[in-house]
C-alpha cells in the first residue's frame, strides 16, 4: 500500500503544518525517548503521537545500531501499533521499517519541492542504504533530474544500487566528486563525522540532511551548517538530537511546517538545508494511510 509515497504528501504536508501550528494543529507527540544498549553499541527509539485532524494514535519503537558486523541485518528496524483512540484499542502491527523509508523521503521530497533552485539538473545522494533507494523512487518520480548521482563508502553497495534501480545512476569515487555541482543532495549515512563539506556545495543548492540522529553525530560540516539557510522537521527535536545543529550552533530559520502555513518564506534562491529527524506524526499519518488502504481492500 505504499509502493508510492508519493500519495502520502498532501497528509504528511497537513501534518507537519499542523504539528508547527502548535496546540491549535493538534498534534501531541513529545521528542522521541531513546534507550541506549551500551554493551551492543544499539538504541531503542519510542515514538508515540496523536493527530486530532486524522483522529490517530500510534507508536514507534525503532532500533538502530551503528555498525553492525552483520551487514546482513538493516541498521534501522521498526515496528508501528497503529490504536483506537476511542477506547486504546490495538487496531494493527505494521512494518515500521517500510513506512519509516517512505516517509522520510517523503518529507524530504516536500523539503525539496519547496528549497530547491527553479533549474535543478543534478541530483547527488550520499549513502546506499535503505534510505537511499526510498529517496531515489521518490524523487525520480517526482523531479526531473538531468543526472543522478551516488557515492557510498563501501564502493560495492553503490554500484549494487545503481544496478538494480530504474534508471542511469553514475557511480562517483568520492563524496566531493558526488556533489561538486549538484543542484540537490541527500545525505542519508551512518556517519558520526561530517562526510559533506561547505566549500565543495554549490552556491544555492539545497541538502537534505537525514542520517546523523544523535546529538554527537555529524554529516555536515560546520561551514556548510553556518552559510545555509536552516530548515528543521522540528525545532525541539533538532535541538535535542541533532549533532550536525547542536555541535555547529547553527541558527534555525524554520520548521518546514511553517513553510507549509506560509509563515516562513522558503527561500529557494539561498543555499537551503532541511535536517529531518523525522517525527513520531508522521508515522502517525503513513500508518494510518496503509491501514485505511488495507481495510478499503478488505
Amino acid at each position: 500500500h505504499l509502493h508510492r509515497a508519493s500519495l502520502l504528501l498532501p497528509a504528511l504536508e497537513a501534518a507537519l503544518a499542523n504539528f508547527s501550528a502548535g496546540a491549535a494543529g493538534g498534534v501531541v507527540q513529545p521528542v522521541r525517548t531513546v534507550l541506549p544498549v551500551p554493551r551492543h553499541g544499539g538504541y531503542l527509539g519510542v515514538m508515540p503521537a496523536y493527530s486530532a485532524a486524522d483522529d490517530a494514535l500510534t507508536t514507534k519503537l525503532v532500533t538502530f545500531y551503528e555498525h553492525l558486523k552483520d551487514s546482513s541485518v538493516p541498521s534501522h528496524q521498526a515496528t508501528v501499533l497503529l490504536f483506537d483512540p476511542s477506547n486504546g484499542t490495538l487496531k494493527a502491527v505494521l512494518d515500521g521499517s517500510v513506512i519509516t523509508a517512505k516517509r522520510t523521503a517523503a518529507v524530504s521530497a516536500i523539503a525539496t519541492k519547496l528549497l530547491m533552485p527553479a533549474f535543478a539538473e543534478v541530483l547527488c545522494i550520499l549513502g546506499a542504504g535503505v534510505q537511499a533507494y526510498s529517496h531515489y523512487d521518490i524523487f525520480t518520480e517526482l523531479f526531473t533530474f538531468k543526472e543522478v548521482r551516488i557515492w557510498n563508502r563501501t564502493k560495492e553497495k553503490a554500484v549494487k544500487f545503481a544496478g538494480s534501480v530504474g534508471g542511469a545512476v553514475r557511480v562517483c569515487s568520492s563524496a566531493q566528486e558526488a556533489v561538486t555541482g549538484a543542484d540537490v543532495i541527500v545525505t542519508v549515512t551512518m556517519a558520526t563525522t561530517p562526510i559533506l563539506f561547505g566549500d565543495w556545495v554549490k552556491p544555492g543548492a539545497h541538502i537534505n540532511a537525514v542520517g546523523a540522529s544523535r546529538p554527537d553525530w555529524r554529516e555536515l560540516d560546520d561551514e556548510l551548517m553556518k552559510n545555509s539557510v536552516l530548515f528543521v522537521d522540528s525545532r525541539d527535536a533538532a535541538l535535542t538530537e541533532s549533532g550536525d545543529v547542536i555541535l555547529s550552533g547553527a541558527e534555525i530559520f524554520a520548521e518546514l511546517g511553517e513553510v507549509l502555513k506560509g509563515t516562513k518564506p522558503a527561500l529557494p534562491e539561498k543555499t537551503t538545508v532541511f535536517k529531518s529527524l523525522g517525527m513520531a506524526v508522521e508515522d502517525t499519518v503513513a500508518a494510518k494511510f496503509v491501514y485505511d488502504a488495507w481495510s478499503a481492500g478488505n
